[in-house]
């Protein structure tokens, strides 16, 4: 989706393609051919991250395309993500236009989320997540729908769409925030069926293990361990220990859906991890679906950074 800029009449005509970004989605930086570069919509409210300094020198331009395309009740800046400071630009995180909510409230699946914007994670939610969570639910049908757990829960998504399938699901979370924003997105869908905890990931597994609870679902869905290449060995020892506890918690016939969102792990490196995980688990499993992020995050071919979302459907036979 390459820029244009047109002079006529010392008038200046800009277009980003034909801009369509239907809510709640996300226009993205290299698929779209324009690196560093993410809007995401929230209804009338759109979040805009300018995560170098190719993208961030146009700015002005970007915020002046969008306002006049979309005319949106506020655009966001959530410009205080890490990348940033190896490009030496500040962290920065504001409204740049309009009055937008504290919060405000999407629809996805038929499930409702309440989204604060200007807080949280990322620009409020992670939707290059939203198709797999629909292939979570639908592989929650194929087990005995009896008890499910949400690990690195965040604002519950995995976790309510479990809900609508299983008797009883647990979300897990570090962040005492996430998990209050997860409780009240449970709150809002009217599901009693599910039940949210501040803990470290890690130490939860284990001690559910120890006290010898089993379930039917587990979706691991972790930041990203490998930020970089120097982080890679630590990385792949994170994702192998949740993976091993988590297939040790499984019921027989029982599905993990796991993922990485880390690039420096790629798909047959993770795949790796699973099956090593497997065997330490002593458990027999097979993969049933390889995913990736949604499909307005495509991969660009030729840069394979922009397959950064790794998704695996297995089950324990």
């Amino acid at each position: 989706m390459p820029l244009r800029r047109d002079r006529k009449h010392n008038q200046n005509n800009a277009t980003i393609g034909d801009l369509r970004i239907p809510p709640p989605s996300t226009l993205d930086h290299e698929q779209k051919e324009l690196p560093s570069l993410i809007v995401d919509r929230y209804d009338e409210v759109l979040v805009l991250q300018t995560l170098s300094q190719g993208t961030d020198a146009l700015k002005p331009l970007l915020t002046e395309i969008l306002i006049e395309e979309f005319q949106p009740r506020a655009l966001i800046e959530r410009n205080d993500a890490r990348v940033r400071e190896l490009e030496g630009l500040p962290l920065i995180s504001g409204t740049v236009y309009g009055e937008p909510p504290a919060e405000l409230e999407i629809l996805q699946h038929g499930l409702r989320f309440r989204v604060a914007p200007l807080g949280g994670q990322k620009t409020g939610s992670f939707l290059d997540q939203r198709e797999n969570r629909l292939a979570a639910r639908a592989a929650a049908q194929t087990t005995n729908k009896i008890r499910a757990l949400d690990c690195f829960t965040f604002n519950g998504a995995f976790a309510l769409h479990l809900a609508t399938v299983c008797e009883q699901v647990i979300g897990i979370d570090i962040s005492a925030d996430a998990v209050a924003a997860a409780r009240r997105n449970a709150e809002i869908n009217a599901l009693d069926n599910v039940e949210f905890r501040e803990a470290n990931v890690f130490d939860a597994l284990r001690e559910l293990e120890a006290a010898g609870e089993r379930f039917d679902v587990i979706v691991l869905d972790p930041p990203a361990f490998a930020k970089n290449r120097a982080s890679l060995k630590a990385a792949i020892r994170g994702y192998k220990e949740i993976n091993l506890r988590a297939l040790k918690l499984l019921n027989a016939n029982g599905v993990l859906i796991t993922c990485t969102c880390s690039y420096h792990v790629p798909e047959e490196l993770f795949l790796e991890i699973v099956a090593q995980a497997a065997i330490d688990a002593r458990r027999r499993v097979q993969v049933v679906e390889k995913r990736m992020q949604a499909s307005d995050h495509p991969v660009l071919v030729g840069m394979p950074e922009t397959y950064y979302l790794k998704c695996v459907i297995a089950r324990v036979i």
